[in-house]
């Protein structure tokens, strides 16, 4: 078999080659060979394709083995599911050992180091063919590796990447979206790793992802890694800005809020990563500058004009980024559709509201905009997952791609670190269960089998009180919705709800303020921000 056969470089492949090397491969071709020339800078790369690992185990005759493993499976049956999806893994990582496939990926990683003049770290990450889908992103599911150094090493990490096709969450989460388990295949990508230790990265999205907003590019970043970010270890700066405006020429931040970016992920040296605290000094200071943030949104835009254009439709993105060390440079490292809160079908508009006042406990970021009702579980690490049952409030530091099957269960989520965009608020968000990540010090203040009610109902900041409070939930068809003749134009006194306020029918979102002077009088101060428009007008009485 030719190299062309297991291998091909992302400026060989575009967004129609899904089948051939996956869905994120797919995205990384396509913004290589596409949007380069826009000044979008992507880490050049290759993908080691689907028929690769669809030959390697043919040949090792795996096919049957796997499907008397897996045909007859019951996913409830957790401790059943965990036996046979590690026998399935050490099927396919026996078969992908082949010396054929060593040599083409060998060949590919000394061409990628002759291009780069010398030794190249690299990230390795694997992309299923149904995977990052505009109706099913498969986030998380399979297995990447960070900094692999050395020929041996990156062997190593294809054929473990390969192997995660069949991790105990991708098998339940094919099973619940309703993919046959062999007629998806693992695709791996090899793509130069940035080295970001003193710099920044993290992850944007051309839409606010709680309202849905659509005038928005959000954008999250930290220290180092952005690992760190997606699984909520730590609390990222954020950012908006406003589209319309931005394409009007007035570039400005819209929003920023400071995050506590309480460690930074690094390389190390002879290959892997590894967490150091970061310093007070810049945790107090935000990993971007503005110019850095507008450079990073207008490329946001220009993805998702082009994925839009691409598909016919919009089609709102979920994008990481990094900044480079050695260049000081932005890149972008993926892209793909974001497949939750542009998907909601725009039939109902439904509200949640607490009917009666109660004593908050903790707080942090809103995911989502209902209020749920359990009692407390409390899980430490892994080994206590399994005592979680359904209709409690799951309560840890952070959540792992593993607890997903019982992260459907509860009836919400609380972690003392996280942002928007880690992975309970992915998890939370995709199955419609509300959430409150970077509540710190909630692990103390929440007491395992009390009744607590958490409120993510109440603009960014959700709450987590003492007590099961009654709630009042309203849901209007939009059917029964009739506009009248008179332009409805809503005044906010919070500008939390600006971008979920913009979501109902209205022809204007605006925020009235007192405000003081320092002189002996007061004066009303009406400032005008129409966010449908992206004018700005301030008139003084």
């Amino acid at each position: 078999m030719s190299q062309s056969e297991f291998v091909r470089w992302f400026s060989e492949i575009r967004l129609e080659d899904v089948a051939l090397v996956g869905g994120k491969n797919a995205s990384l071709g396509e913004l290589y060979s596409a949007l380069s020339a826009l000044g979008i800078r992507v880490p050049k790369g290759f993908a080691i394709t689907a028929k690769a690992y669809r030959d390697a185990l043919t040949a090792a005759n795996a096919w049957d083995l796997l499907h008397g493993l897996l045909d007859s499976l019951d996913k409830t049956d957790i401790a059943r599911l965990k036996e046979r999806a590690a026998k399935a893994r050490a099927i396919v990582y026996q078969a992908t050992a082949s010396e054929t496939l060593r040599a083409a990926i060998l060949q590919a990683y000394q061409q990628l180091e002759k291009e780069y003049g010398g030794e190249v770290a690299v990230a390795v990450r694997s992309s299923a063919t149904a995977e990052d889908l505009p109706n099913a992103s498969f986030a998380g599911q399979h297995e990447s590796f960070l900094n692999v150094r050395g020929a041996d090493a990156l062997f190593e990490a294809c054929r473990r990447c390969f192997a995660s096709i069949f991790t105990d969450r991708a098998i339940s989460y094919r099973i619940d979206n309703g993919f046959d388990h062999f007629k998806v295949a693992l695709s791996v990508g090899v793509m130069k790793m940035l080295r970001v230790d003193h710099a920044a990265s993290g992850v944007m999205f051309t839409l606010d992802t709680e309202s849905g907003f659509r005038d928005v590019v959000f954008i999250t970043g930290s220290y180092g890694l952005g690992e760190n970010i997606v699984q909520g270890t730590i609390d990222p700066d954020e950012f908006h800005v406003h589209k319309p405006t931005f394409r009007a020429g007035h570039r400005v931040v819209l929003s920023r809020s400071l995050g506590g970016k309480q460690l930074r992920m690094i390389s190390v040296a002879d290959g892997g990563t590894k967490n150091v605290s970061v310093p007070d000094t810049e945790r107090a200071r935000f990993c971007l500058t503005d110019s850095e943030v507008l450079k990073l949104a207008g490329d946001a835009i220009r993805i998702e004009e082009h994925y839009s254009t691409k598909a016919g439709h919009p089609m709102p993105m979920d994008i990481e980024w990094a900044k480079d060390d050695d260049d000081v440079q932005l890149y972008i490292i993926q892209a793909r559709p974001e497949t939750v809160v542009s998907q909601r079908p725009a039939t109902a508009f439904e509200t949640f509201a607490l009917a009666a006042p109660g004593s908050v406990l903790a707080e942090g970021k809103a995911v989502g905009e209902k209020i749920a009702v359990g009692p407390v579980r409390v899980i430490a690490d892994t080994q206590h997952i399994g005592d979680f049952r359904p209709g409690e409030v799951l309560v840890a530091e952070s959540t792992a791609p593993d607890w997903e099957p019982f992260m459907k269960i509860a009836a919400a989520i609380v972690t003392e670190r996280g942002g928007r965009t880690c992975h309970a608020a992915i998890v939370a968000r995709e199955l419609g269960v509300p959430a409150v990540v970077g509540a710190e010090g909630a692990w103390a203040a929440l007491k395992a089998g009390a009744q607590v009610t958490v409120s993510c109902a109440e603009g960014e900041i959700g709450h987590v009180y003492d007590g099961a409070l009654p709630v009042k939930t309203t849901r209007i068809a939009l059917a029964d919705l009739k506009r009248p003749r008179t332009a409805i134009m809503l005044n906010l006194g919070n500008p939390e709800l600006a971008f979920k306020t913009a979501m109902l029918p209205n022809d204007g979102v605006g925020l009235a303020r007192w405000s003081s002077s320092s002189a002996s009088t007061s004066r009303f101060t009406r400032w005008r921000w129409s966010i449908r428009s992206g004018s700005h007008r301030r008139r003084e009485k």
